[in-house]
C-alpha cells in the first residue's frame, strides 16, 4: 500500500465519550469508563493513538457534563512530571507525556444522549474549512491491528464518499449487528454500499458483513444529521444519516477488516482486552501466562 500521506483525507477525528458507563456501575460513578486501563493505559488513549497514526493532527472528543477528566487526560501535567523527572523514573515519565503528545483535543458538549448521530452532529461547529471528511471511533471498538483507517483513508481517496469498517461474521451470528448490503469492487476487501439493515434474522442478512466502530466521513453527513428523524428512543442514528447520503447517491464503501476486535463497552469485553494486551506485554506477559495456565489447570 502507497503511504498514509500520500492518501490522506482527514486530519480531525471525533471520538464519542459522553456516555453514562451503566454497565460498569458502581466504578463509573467516579471514573468514566474511557478511562479505565487496559493494563496501564486507557482505551481512551489507544484509541487516539490509532487516530494518530493513521494521521490526524486534532482529535474532538463528544462528552457531557461531568466528564472532564476525559479531555484533562490529555493535558499535561507539569507538577507529576517535574516529580517524575527528579526521581530518575524516564520510563513513567515518557508514558505519562504520550497521550498529550499525540495530537489537539477539543471538546465538545452532549448534553443529553440522543444517539450516536446526535454526538457527531455535536462536533460540527469544532471542524474548519478544510475539514472535508472526519473519522469518527467508537471508544468502545478497539480494531486490532491498528491500521484500517488508513486502509480507509486509501479508498475514500480513490472513490470519494464515505467509508466504514466492517467485520465479517458467520452468518449464524449476524443478528446483534448493523448488516451491510453491498456489491463488488476490484478489491475482494472493498465493498460498495446500497442499504444497511439493522440487526437481521440470519435468514435475512443482506450479507455477512457487520458494521464496526471506525467511519470515515464525507462533511456531507453533518447536513444529512440535520435532515433524518429521531428512531426508537428519541435518538438520532449516525447509520440513518449514511443511509440517507447512499439513497442521495453518495459514494459509500466499506473495508472488510481481517483482524480481530475487543469490545470494552461491557466488563466481560474489557476483560479479555486487558488479558490480551497483558499477554503481549513484555513485562506483565510471561507471568500472567505462567499463572494463567496454573489457574486454568486447576
Amino acid at each position: 500500500m502507497t503511504g498514509a500521506a500520500e492518501n490522506q483525507t482527514f486530519r480531525t477525528a471525533i471520538v464519542p465519550a459522553a456516555g453514562l458507563g451503566t454497565r460498569f456501575l458502581p466504578t463509573t460513578k467516579a471514573v468514566p469508563k474511557e478511562l479505565l486501563p487496559v493494563v496501564d493505559t486507557p482505551g481512551i488513549e489507544i484509541v487516539a493513538s490509532e487516530a494518530a497514526q493513521a494521521g490526524a493532527n486534532r482529535l474532538v472528543i463528544v462528552t457531557s457534563p461531568g466528564k472532564e477528566s476525559v479531555v484533562n487526560y490529555f493535558q499535561d501535567a507539569p507538577e507529576l512530571e517535574e516529580a517524575l523527572e527528579r526521581k530518575g523514573k524516564s520510563k513513567l515519565l515518557d508514558k505519562v507525556r504520550r497521550a498529550p503528545a499525540l495530537l489537539d483535543v477539543e471538546v465538545a458538549i452532549q448534553k443529553e444522549a440522543l444517539g450516536l448521530g446526535h454526538a457527531v452532529a455535536q462536533a460540527e461547529p469544532n471542524l474548519t474549512d478544510e475539514d472535508e471528511a472526519v473519522a469518527v471511533l467508537l471508544p468502545d471498538d478497539l480494531v486490532l491491528p491498528a491500521g484500517v483507517l488508513e486502509r480507509m483513508s486509501a479508498v475514500r481517496a480513490r472513490h470519494g464518499g464515505s467509508v466504514l469498517c466492517a467485520f465479517d461474521i458467520p452468518k449464524a451470528e449476524i443478528s446483534p449487528y448493523g448488516v451491510f448490503d453491498v456489491s463488488e469492487t476490484d478489491d475482494p476487501d472493498v465493498k460498495q454500499v446500497h442499504g444497511m439493515v439493522e440487526k437481521p434474522a440470519p435468514e435475512d442478512a443482506p450479507s455477512t458483513f457487520a458494521a464496526a466502530g471506525r467511519y470515515l466521513l464525507d462533511r456531507a453527513i453533518f447536513d444529512a444529521l440535520g435532515r433524518i428523524t429521531p428512531g426508537s428512543g428519541g435518538e438520532l442514528q449516525l447509520t440513518d444519516a449514511v443511509a440517507l447520503l447512499i439513497k442521495e447517491g453518495h459514494p459509500v464503501h466499506i473495508v472488510v477488516h481481517r483482524g480481530g476486535r475487543h469490545d470494552l463497552g461491557n466488563p466481560g469485553g474489557f476483560l479479555r482486552a486487558a488479558v490480551d494486551f497483558a499477554l503481549d506485554d513484555p513485562e506483565y506477559g510471561p507471568s500472567l501466562r505462567t499463572w494463567l495456565a496454573d489457574r486454568i489447570g486447576n
